[in-house]
């Protein structure tokens, strides 16, 4: 006879191994990346069955880093590692975007030393720390869910380009049109990137879901044969993937239209031309309609207003979707990149989700948050209910004056909390931290922190979900001295200050994004007064011009003062692309007679950046 009782059991087991095989298949789908490719269907982009559009951004340093432009850094250009690719795809995923396009493929430049990274080394060299990026790249877009637009040459130099591979040859820039020689290289350098294996995964990138295209290039100028050839030789090696026309235009081209290989037609849109972005689109759209998908590869450096303009056209026609220039993610030094846009009237700079103070001057809140609402109703979805941010990573530190965190997605400020023991009780140093208000710097100075005293940190996130849980503590740190620091946005820890002075904002470039500064004319002088004996200084200064460095003094009572040691420590690091002002950061220590007070006089054209000063406890 059947034991009865044993039948739930039983019941209960195959109930068990059904939800395991389940949540087996579920995680091997999770890491498998997406179900289907993208593919072209009219004048349509598809996922399986589904239509296919987007609303999203170009994220240029996704793969190689152009912009680590500190004030001490030299070489601004390094490789991206997984806390800055996450942050970045995580970002647009919650902003609700499915697709980023990257920057092009980097080229080796004849003027640059082999400090600064690059993709492609040469005629059928790479460099395979680029390429490995390139796969953590990848493996990323597979686990959050976002796709990718590559574009494989630049027509410009930023990056190195169309010249860099005539050059290799020995030719000029035209010749990467015609020269078999030139264009071979250049197909030598397409056959490597789809036919690699990704080093993480495992998956050849002609297999790749998380790419949904090949871009011939960015902004080309190139004739329709030379799009043509190339676009039949990327399909030859992989028919799985689109491919996109990089040709430089406003308004579609016939012949893009009219190449078989091409499958997805794209223009972009910056202020200076006769007609709106959105006219452009429309006329876009109706050229392309019942022919090929259409998209707006880039736009931008226009107000809210403009945008929501721009975005109503790319609804209300079949356009497939378009990315606004540009998004900037979390630097693993704490707080961003940034990347100032003088083509933007230097008004404009990358935005940062979802939107701070320090981009009150072009909307960045505003403008991030209807991008999200557009994105989302673009794609059929409601705005997902905001969640709380993750805890931060407190970076390592060996002064109270100087704390750095990773930031988390979504968080638009940060608390700080000290605790003079690991347990606690915890006291809030600082309650609404904003890691954009000084690019590249630590992100708090404990002001408060007296010498002598073992103090532990630790931070939590916000967001108007609420407060993160903490990070882990970090500690025990000692304060040697008193700090002072003043990032010169305004006169709030100036004493005085005399002559052709005024604080700075514009030209944030040159000042390696540097968008608070005081500048001033020879013989303007600067002013400093602390609570205790004045110890030690540093000075960061810019200088557009000529270095003419600045002469210090201090002085006990304001009054009398006596000139003191001025140590330059050089920065230059060559002008770039950008016309980067030559920098220089001044340190010294305060001998002999006690002094309270530090004068800066210029002797030349300047701009002061950041000012730290170490002083002993305010005496009786």
């Amino acid at each position: 006879m059947e034991n009865s009782s044993a039948i739930p059991r039983c019941r209960h087991r195959r109930s068990a191994l059904a939800a395991l095989v389940v949540l087996s298949l579920a995680i091997r789908a999770l890491a498998a990346g997406f179900e289907h490719r993208i593919t072209a269907r009219g004048d349509q982009l598809f996922e399986g069955d589904r239509p296919f559009r987007f609303l999203s951004f170009n994220i240029p340093n996704l793969h190689l880093v152009e912009d680590n432009v500190g004030f001490a850094t030299l070489n601004p250009w390094r490789w991206p590692d997984r806390f800055e690719i996450t942050d970045a795809l995580e970002s647009t995923r919650q902003a609700g975007g499915t697709v980023v396009r990257t920057y092009v493929l980097s080229v080796v430049r004849t003027h640059e030393g082999p400090e600064v990274p690059r993709h492609v080394l040469g005629p059928g060299r790479f460099n395979e720390e680029g390429f490995r990026a390139l796969d953590l790249v990848l493996q990323v877009a597979n686990e959050t869910g976002v796709r990718l637009i590559l574009p494989f040459v630049d027509n410009w130099s930023w990056w190195g380009g169309a010249a860099e591979y005539a050059g290799f040859r020995g030719k000029s820039k035209a010749a990467f049109w015609t020269d078999p020689s030139v264009i071979e290289d250049f197909k030598a350098t397409i056959r490597f990137v789809v036919h690699r294996t990704n080093t993480l995964t495992g998956v050849r990138y002609r297999e790749d879901k998380a790419i949904l295209a090949w871009e011939t290039g960015n902004e080309l100028e190139s004739p329709p044969e030379w799009t043509g050839e190339i676009a039949r030789y990327i399909k030859s090696l992989d028919p799985n993937h689109l491919v996109i026309d990089g040709f430089h235009s406003t308004t579609l081209r016939e012949a893009s239209l009219a190449i078989p290989e091409v499958d997805v037609v794209t223009t972009h849109h910056y202020p200076g031309g006769p007609k709106s972005y959105a006219a452009l689109i429309r006329d876009n759209w109706a050229k392309a309609k019942g022919r090929k998908p259409y998209f707006v590869g880039e736009f931008g450096f226009v107000d809210t207003p403009a945008v929501r303009e721009t975005l109503d056209a790319v609804r209300e026609t079949g356009t497939a979707g378009a990315l606004i220039w540009s998004l900037r993610f979390r630097n693993r030094d704490g707080g961003f990149y940034w990347h100032s846009e003088p083509a933007g009237g230097d008004k404009y700079k990358a935005y940062h989700w979802p939107g701070f103070a320090s981009g009150a001057g072009y909307d960045e809140s505003g403008l991030l948050a209807l991008v999200q609402r557009e994105a989302f109703a673009l794609r059929g979805m409601p705005i997902p209910p905001l969640a709380l941010p993750s805890p931060p990573r407190l970076l390592p530190s060996s002064t109270p004056g100087a704390l750095a965190w990773q930031g988390r997605v979504g968080a638009t400020a940060y608390a700080v909390e000290r605790a003079t023991a690991r347990e606690g009780p915890w006291t809030v140093a600082a309650a609404d931290v904003d890691e954009t208000a000084a690019p590249y710097r630590p992100l708090f100075a404990d002001l408060e922190a007296r010498p002598g005293v073992f103090y532990y940190y630790r931070v939590r996130a916000r967001n108007g979900a609420g407060l993160s849980a903490p990070s882990a503590v970090l500690g025990p740190l000692i304060a040697a001295q008193r700090v002072l620091v003043d990032e010169l946005v305004d006169d709030r820890w100036l004493h005085a200050r005399s002559g052709e002075t005024s604080f700075r904002t514009r030209d944030t470039r040159k000042a390696r994004e540097d968008y608070h500064r005081l500048g001033g004319a020879a013989g303007s002088t600067m002013v400093y007064r602390v609570g205790g004996p004045l110890r030690e200084y540093m000075i960061d200064v810019f200088f557009p011009d000529a270095v003419a460095d600045p002469r210090l003094a201090v002085s006990a009572d304001g009054v009398t003062y006596r000139s003191c040691e001025c140590r330059p420590e050089p920065f230059l690091g060559g002008e770039g692309d950008y016309g980067y002002w030559k920098a220089v950061r001044y340190r010294g220590r305060v001998e002999g007679d006690p002094a309270r007070f530090l004068r800066v006089e210029f002797t030349g054209a300047m701009e002061v950046g950041r000012v730290e000063l170490g002083h002993a406890e305010p005496g009786p």
